[in-house]
């Protein structure tokens, strides 16, 4: 490739966060929403791999279910073979001798434009494939695939230009400089099926930096990863910048980790795999060319605890979309909640009313609060808890399932008195919060209790009226949740405004969307140039 020449100081566009649409009824956004849902109700893609650029259909076949109603079959895809792991491998590094020489502002314009385009043509496609195969009301799916992608791709470009513009001081007689050079080899992404944003910002956070990427998306979220992907491309990415390979994941891993070149790991998922593919990692050091960067968002056993001094309304309203949004399937969602026996009754009164009015159903009637879990595999294991729930605690309201169509999870709040329930210390990942009426006079002993139930410090949040018990929590709850919030519910994080990602099980703490995590993805050069270098080696001390 022959490099235009370019003499000038380049600023990229101040990043702003996109705004969120209201698709409220009789909107032109409802309109166009609801027609490219209508259409894409109605057919049935294939979806193939992407290795350098080209489509490569294996004819081993996998199906892309609606949860809503899962006898219909959104797509079809191909996965991949271990011929073409190792193909895609390949790829990435030709790819690389070229994308890495490129100058950052013309990677970040690929980005830029790939903002721009799901602001305004691909917006559509993007959040219909949101919600029809991961079952998002219109407003989840509109603040993920829509705006966190977005301000992914917008903050990132930003963040990368502070990062490159940070360099060591010089003086008269030196220039010192920072070269911030991609990772040797390819950085290997698993994305979850939870969020669309994160499909796109795991293996484009890397790319941005200059580096080449192995794209593993979720089986249950390939509809969106797959429009992700094309989009990208429209937006001018090279071929085998990203290579996205779909197919069984131990399989893809069992390749990527033991690879002489791997670079690095971009993970969003269970702690679980996250830790074997740590272990798998630890046991191959002496064969990798450089140590791998291994960046993990995992689970989470997310907290509400209110003091007595909280507002029962506010509490009860971040209670209920904490824990019901999206099913509870956001790493974030609240999922075990501590209430003062004095505020219980009125709490758990408005929760109830508020639940009685919510909707659960397919998510295409935008009516509907709630929709359906990801798969069976989830409504299985959520059913399951219900059933302990029945068995050894109290159902305060819900409780209910139906897999005949969909795979529905009926919103549910459970009351324990032990506060070692298993309810309250594993993560469930669905629409089930668990609550522990502590005495009020036990404020102090329930930070505790809160801080010690869970392996995991991802999100938490305090409600209190009293600044001073307000400070209370956020000392004794340090180390408890990487995004800790004060009156509000504990999901919802916004690129540039919260970044994201906890610690402990949690995860590596990277914080997505911010410039920490961009860091990274390169590995810095120091450069001295001399401009008088010295003609004689002796010292002044020496002198007689």
């Amino acid at each position: 490739m022959s490099y235009a020449p370019f003499d000038g100081v380049r600023r990229v566009p101040a990043a702003v966060n996109e705004p969120v649409r209201s698709y409220a009824p009789g909107s032109p956004e409802r309109a166009a929403l609801q027609a490219r849902l209508t259409q894409m109700s109605n057919e049935t893609i294939e979806i193939p791999l992407v290795i350098g650029g080209r489509r490569i259909q294996t004819g081993d076949i996998g199906t892309v279910n609606n949860p809503c109603d899962h006898q219909q079959v959104l797509a079809r895809y191909h996965r991949a073979t271990p011929a073409l792991v190792r193909e895609a491998i390949e790829a990435a590094a030709t790819a690389s001798a070229d994308w890495a020489r490129w100058r950052w502002e013309d990677r970040a314009a690929v980005f830029l434009r790939a903002a721009e385009l799901l602001t305004t043509t691909w917006r559509d496609t993007l959040n219909a494939a949101t919600i029809l195969g991961q079952s998002k009301t219109v407003h989840q799916a509109e603040i993920d695939a829509a705006c966190e992608l977005i301000d992914f791709f917008r903050f990132n470009v930003q963040f990368a230009q502070d990062l490159y513009h940070e360099q060591p001081l010089s003086d008269h007689a030196m220039w010192n400089q920072l070269d911030y050079r991609p990772l040797e080899g390819f950085v290997y992404a698993v994305t979850p099926f939870n969020f669309t944003a994160i499909g796109g910002n795991l293996p484009g956070a890397p790319a941005l930096m200059g580096n080449v990427v192995l794209w593993k998306p979720s089986a249950t979220a390939l509809l969106s990863s797959w429009y992700t992907m094309q989009l990208l491309e429209e937006a001018g990415l090279p071929p085998g910048v990203i290579n996205f390979i779909p197919g069984d994941a131990a399989m893809i891993s069992d390749i990527a980790l033991t690879h002489r070149d791997l670079a690095g790991v971009h993970f969003t998922g269970s702690t679980a795999v996250f830790n074997s593919m740590w272990k798998t990692i630890g046991g191959n050091m002496n064969q990798y060319r450089s140590y791998p960067r291994i960046v993990g968002e995992t689970g989470g056993k997310d907290f509400i605890v209110a003091h007595p001094s909280a507002d029962p309304q506010a509490l009860a309203v971040g209670m209920v979309r904490g824990a019901f949004e999206y099913q509870g399937q956001k790493c974030s969602a609240a999922s075990r909640a501590y209430v003062p026996a004095s505020l219980w009754p009125v709490v758990k009164e408005k929760c109830i009313a508020m639940m009685a009015e919510i909707k659960q159903g397919d998510v295409r009637d935008f009516s509907n609060f709630v929709g359906a879990v990801i798969d069976e595999r989830a409504f299985t294991r959520l059913k399951g808890a219900l059933d302990d729930a029945r068995a050894n605690a109290s159902i305060v309201a819900g409780g209910g399932s139906d897999s005949s169509k969909g795979w529905f999870i009926q919103p549910t709040i459970v009351e324990t008195k032990d506060p070692s329930y298993r309810l309250l210390c594993e993560e469930l990942f669905g629409p089930i919060l668990t609550v522990h009426v502590y005495e009020d006079a036990k404020w102090k002993e329930i930070l505790t209790t809160v801080d010690a139930t869970s392996p995991y410090a991802l999100t938490g949040a305090v409600f209190s009226r009293d600044r001073h018990a307000v400070q209370e929590a956020m000392v004794a709850l340090r180390q408890s949740a990487g995004n800790f919030y004060v009156n509000d519910k504990p999901t919802g994080a916004v690129v540039g405004q919260q970044p994201f990602g906890g610690a402990r099980g949690s995860g590596t703490n990277d914080k997505a969307g911010s410039k920490s995590n961009l860091m990274r993805w390169v590995s810095t050069r120091t450069i001295k140039e001399t401009f008088v270098p010295p003609l004689d080696w002796k010292y002044p001390f020496l002198g007689a």
